[in-house]
């Protein structure tokens, strides 16, 4: 579980092992079924092309048009309200939709993000999911930026996750080798930054007596996020599954971040 975390990878050569299990190619796998039914499911084609040969386009080939690069940013914005209006207003499938449509901007945005090598590519995968998923429901689907919105609270999760494990291996490895690190992601200063004055656990502990965590989510963090236990193990001790483990600490840590930023502006 532990490399030396001097090494760095980006999380498509992060460490798996045979058989990980890859929320990203699960999504994807329940996207392609959607796309593959008897009745496809379909968008209005005029939402990702200038002048449609169709009246509709299968999913699918809208998140292809969505992600090419000669798309113009007014059919981007038309097709995210659209897709995200679709997600909160309907639910199922179209929230599964939704989430897939990021897919292929997650894929680039993860192989550009240096991470430990020791941090595993399906936690971090399973943290931008959450972190999207969460967002999905609360992005103003009549606004402009909505698919942007999206997108950074994928980036903002994953740097979270990535500096977080940096740190615990600067714990580890003593502070010349720490030295050697990357510095803390400037968009997470100003969550974490009240950190580095008090230990990770005294913190936890106030967040458990001010009620923003409870017990079990202040241990779930600790356990997992200080002392490095892999996630499975606690989801097999807890008798869930490990998807809906993280969902639970990506809740947690949320509330978490949120009562660090008062605590900062009320220091």
């Amino acid at each position: 579980m532990h490399h030396h975390p001097s090494r760095l990878a980006s999380p498509d050569t992060a460490r798996t092992r045979p058989g990980d299990h890859s929320p990203l190619r699960a999504l994807e796998a329940s996207f392609l079924a959607l796309t593959s039914a008897a009745e496809p499911l379909t968008l209005p084609a005029h939402l990702v092309c200038e002048e449609p040969e169709q009246t509709t386009l299968p999913v699918d080939q809208v998140r292809t048009r969505l992600a090419h690069p000669g798309t113009s940013p007014v059919l981007r914005e038309r097709t995210w309200c659209e897709v995200v209006r679709r997600a909160q207003r309907l639910g199922a499938p179209w929230d599964t939709v939704a989430l897939a449509m990021t897919v292929p901007v997650l894929h680039r945005m993860l192989a550009r993000l240096g991470c430990p090598a020791h941090l595993e590519r399906a936690e971090l995968e399973q943290e931008v999911l959450a972190a999207v998923a969460t967002a999905l429901h609360t992005v103003d689907a009549n606004a402009t930026g909505a698919g942007r919105e999206l997108f950074t609270a994928a980036d903002r999760a994953a740097h979270r996750l990535v500096y977080t494990e940096q740190r615990r291996a600067q714990r580890e490895i003593g502070p010349e080798d720490a030295a050697a690190e990357h510095a803390l992601s400037p968009a997470l200063v100003g969550e974490v930054e009240g950190i580095e004055e008090r230990d990770e656990y005294t913190v936890l502990a106030c967040a458990v007596r001010a009620h923003v965590v409870d017990i079990a989510e202040a241990r779930l963090i600790a356990r997992t996020r200080l002392e490095g236990e892999p996630m499975q193990r606690l989801a097999a001790e807890r008798g869930v599954s490990g998807r809906q483990l993280y969902r639970h600490r990506a809740a947690a840590e949320q509330h978490l971040a949120a009562y660090l930023r008062h605590q900062q502006r009320e220091d």
